[in-house]
């Protein structure tokens, strides 16, 4: 018999209440496992214990899956769980395989008849859609824009084509340090009707999620997202 590959939520903010008060059956499950499949060795060590694991890391085995994992060498990850052994995905925060690339291990998993289970938790793109006034029934997750500005500005004269043609609201996100720049792009690119929801920060201290026009943002003083993880909702 195989075992089950869990989809582990990480807390999106570090400012967050201990997520086993919020979410017991997480802090059960993690601590059933001894294998993960991870982002980053630092960070996930310091979200298995705000969740509550309490195993001891040195024997834990711990599988790095980023944008430097060669890919072809991920099917070795999920050789326990052939074997009948439960096995932990996480992301760095939020959901796993929601802007992350979780997504290759699970398919993996269908592949070979492993069975994939999603835990409850969060994620900053969908809570910032439900908070954010725009439609919700019919929009698109972009990930990254491009990087190159001129670039950049052609993709969002593309999405508001979007938003006119389908009423679809767009969704995306940027490395943090480069978040100022894209906030100028969109306020000097797109029309002034669009509507721009603006969510950093989400579900910490120091959250703020705005809904404004184009045209009123530009009178505005505008939030000090710098650094900041920040999801960016255009719509109408």
């Amino acid at each position: 018999m195989k075992g089950i590959l869990y989809l582990i939520p990480v807390p999106i903010a570090d400012e967050e209440e201990n997520s086993s008060l919020v979410y017991p059956l997480l802090e059960q499950t993690v601590n059933s496992l001894d294998e993960f499949i991870i982002e980053d060795l630092k960070i996930a060590r310091h979200s298995l214990r705000k969740i509550g694991f309490k195993g001891e890391f040195d024997k834990t085995i711990f599988h790095l899956l980023n944008e430097h994992t060669y890919l072809k060498g991920i099917e070795k990850f999920l050789t326990s769980a052939e074997k009948g052994k439960n096995v932990g995905l996480m992301s760095d925060a939020g959901m796993p395989c929601i802007a992350d690339p979780g997504s290759e291990i699970v398919k993996l998993a269908h592949k070979k008849n492993i069975k994939v289970v999603p835990l409850y938790g969060q994620s900053s793109i969908f809570l910032a859609l439900a908070a954010s006034g725009l439609n919700g029934q019919i929009f698109c997750f972009h990930g990254y824009l491009p990087k190159e500005q001129i670039n950049r500005k052609k993709k969002l004269k593309e999405l508001e084509r979007n938003i006119s043609a389908n009423h679809q609201t767009q969704i995306f996100i940027e490395t943090p340090y480069r978040n100022n720049h894209i906030f100028e792009d969109i306020l000097s690119t797109c029309s002034s009707e669009i509507l721009l929801c603006v969510a950093m920060n989400v579900t910490g201290k120091s959250e703020i999620i705005l809904t404004k026009s184009i045209a009123e943002w530009r009178k505005s003083e505008l939030p000090n997202i710098d650094k900041q993880p920040t999801v960016f909702l255009l719509g109408k």
